[in-house]
């Protein structure tokens, strides 16, 4: 790869064109800052950096330690770890002293927006439009708008790549039934997603129900919990799973989210990988114990003085059918999946914490899909480097799609998981540049995942050695 002039000219191919500015390609633009050879430019339709804003509940936590950041786990020696953003903020003391391994939610954002603000190459208010493989020419194009700060249309831009890195994240999933209420004006129905928005209005509210039996519901139903009085809490939780579960947090469990378990999955047929998909929920759907704890303790501590909050918690449920009463109610249809029962509730606000889904690749890579290659579902193919299956004609001309938290049908439930991005972006550099400028690591868990001759054993390395000291040196 040859290197560029500091000045990139317009008709001139870059290296790498990045497509979103959410964590997973904020860590590759991280990482990709040093390599002052390789020609990388991001675009993001948003005019900032921001992580799930609706969601930064006062003391809720990252569930993954404050080492999986954008880059520790690759380069623990960059300028853009948070360690060194509490260097910059003179705030490495304190952090030292609160013996935090786990960081707040907004403290993980405040990171991020640091590290956005500070990275060259970043371009907030560009929308990427269109993706096109150009074969007279062996590149890809990217036809993006730039926006105003009303998010108007301000110029049209082209820029010409050999390589795509596509981040463009997940979006909030709202179940069929509930559809029509959340599109509804007027109706108080939102999801967690934009549950800060609304506290102030889900506080008044009568009766609140939160759907959702995973971590960002039980946030939600104890923030609401903890500020609405003693007695009149007037709180349902529903969840479809069959109990309130604890995420597996086991130091062993906790290997699932390793490269290792990642290219063991990769190398599974399709069949195998999407029965595990179904099967490993509470790897990454659970609730944090210490969540759990934090629920019941409110819970108890509101049984002191006699009675029982008005409060209802129950799982294994689903919703089958939801609508309107008069103009300020909202009814629920309620299953419970074991016991094949029914009932209605009446309430008068509904917070969806059930989940979030891949944003679609379709729209971006529409000009592409000729070029695609697709499992028997129709999904983009990933190879074990992350770059989508592409025609010959594509990959021959050295020109790939790689692609961030969009890939958990083929690399397994670390797909999403803050943990990995680093690897993941370290591979991808590795891949592009050819010259290898993060050595990853042969082995990272002590699971063997699969029925191997023999786990690979990393000879033992050696201690450099000491120059001795002579006396008056």
């Amino acid at each position: 790869m040859n290197p560029h002039p500091p000045h990139h000219e317009p008709d001139a191919p870059r290296d790498l064109v990045g497509i979103g500015i959410g964590p997973c390609n904020l860590s590759l633009a991280a990482l990709a800052q040093p390599l002052t050879t390789l020609d990388a430019v991001f675009y993001e339709q948003r005019p900032a950096f921001h992580w799930h804003p609706g969601l930064l509940i006062d003391g809720a936590t990252v569930q993954v330690p404050f080492l999986a950041d954008l880059v520790t786990l690759v380069d623990p020696a960059s300028n853009w770890t948070f360690l060194n953003y509490l260097k910059a903020r003179e705030r490495l003391f304190p952090f030292y002293f609160a013996e935090r391994f786990h960081i707040q939610r907004a403290e993980y954002d405040a990171y991020c927006r640091w590290v956005a603000e500070n990275l060259p190459g970043l371009h907030f208010r560009h929308q990427v439009d269109a993706v096109r493989f150009n074969p007279e020419r062996d590149v890809f194009e990217v036809d993006f708008t730039q926006l105003d700060n009303d998010g108007e249309a301000e110029a049209l831009g082209r820029t010409y790549t050999k390589n795509i890195v596509v981040g463009i994240g997940t979006e909030p999933y709202v179940p069929e039934p509930l559809k029509p209420l959340v599109e509804a004006p007027g109706v108080p129905v939102v999801h967690a997603a934009d549950y800060l928005d609304h506290r102030q209005s889900l506080l008044t509210a009568d009766h609140v129900t939160v759907v959702g039996s995973g971590q960002s519901g039980a946030e939600v139903f104890l923030d609401l919990l903890r500020n609405r009085p003693t007695g009149r809490e007037r709180l349902h939780w529903l969840g479809r799973t069959e109990a309130f579960a604890p995420m597996e947090y086991s130091k062993l469990g906790l290997e699932h989210f390793t490269p290792d378990h990642t290219r063991y999955f990769h190398a599974l047929s399709e069949s195998v990988r999407d029965r595990l998909g179904t099967t490993q929920w509470q790897l990454h759907r659970g609730i944090g114990a210490d969540t759990i704890a934090a629920i019941h303790d409110e819970l108890y501590h509101r049984t002191l003085h006699g009675g029982w909050p008005d409060a209802v918690l129950t799982p294994g449920v689903r919703v089958r059918t939801a609508g309107r009463i008069a103009t300020t109610k909202i009814e629920l249809h309620l299953e419970h999946i074991q016991q094949g029962s029914r009932s209605r509730l009446t309430t008068d606000a509904v917070v969806l914490a059930t989940g979030y889904r891949e944003r679609p690749l379709d729209r971006i890579l529409a000009g592409l899909d000729p070029y695609l290659r697709r499992d028997s579902r129709e999904r983009p193919r990933a190879d074990e480097q992350f770059r989508l299956d592409l025609d010959p004609s594509v990959t021959g001309a050295d020109c790939h799609v790689y692609v961030q938290n969009a890939e958990r049908h083929t690399h397994g439930v670390g797909a999403p998981d803050l943990g990995l991005a680093a690897w993941r972006s370290a591979t991808i550099l590795n891949t592009v540049t050819g010259k290898n400028p993060y050595p990853l690591p042969a082995r990272t868990a002590f699971t063997t995942f699969g029925l191997e001759q023999r786990p690979l054993i990393p000879p033992a390395r050696q201690a450099p050695a000491l120059t001795p000291l002579v006396e008056g040196r």
